[in-house]
């Protein structure tokens, strides 16, 4: 996850406006900047860089039995939007036991972790080359947008450029 700094610097690197390579120096009308003033945007996204923290791309797996049942049920079928409640019942335990297991065994909410359990499935889908509305679907959100949102706060980039091979994941 970068600042926002840091993707305008990049946008402004690579945009189309720096491929003038005919112009010399920062012209305000063209939108070209000069080898110097490139070279400090650079410095200072490097700086930026270093000051982002990573976001590692990895499902938590629970360890008790109940967690575990929750998580057979959801990998088998990602779009179910059953209530942690309505789970819990299936599988004979309280929202509120299920909740605090959660929390202090993964260290995130059922929301947060059923959302990373999603966009893991999602990112199969997109890879086997279905579409942005069909994955929001199959991973249970009731509209792309949201799905989108979603998406690209946790990797980065929109499901589109992920598809279209234009998003890269940290470490590849």
């Amino acid at each position: 996850m970068v600042s926002d700094l840091a993707r305008e610097i990049l946008l402004t690197l690579t945009g189309p406006r720096n491929y003038d390579r005919a112009a010399g120096n920062y012209d305000r009308a063209a939108g070209n900047y000069d080898r110097a003033a490139r070279a400090r945007l650079r410095r200072v996204l490097v700086d930026e860089l270093h000051e982002a923290h990573e976001q590692p791309l990895q499902l938590p797996e629970p360890h008790d039995d109940r967690l575990q049942a929750i998580a057979r049920m959801l990998y088998e079928e990602p779009g179910d939007n059953a209530s942690l409640a309505e789970l819990g019942q299936a599988i004979g335990a309280s929202a509120r036991t299920l909740s605090r297991l959660f929390h202090n065994e993964l260290g995130m909410t059922f929301y947060q972790w059923r959302t990373q359990l999603r966009i893991f499935h999602a990112l199969v889908l997109l890879a086997d080359g279905h579409d942005t509305t069909h994955v929001a679907h199959a991973c249970g959100w009731a509209n792309p947008s949201s799905f989108i949102a979603a998406f690209t706060k946790l990797i980065g980039t929109t499901p589109g450029r992920y598809r279209t091979g234009r998003g890269v994941l940290p470490g590849e």
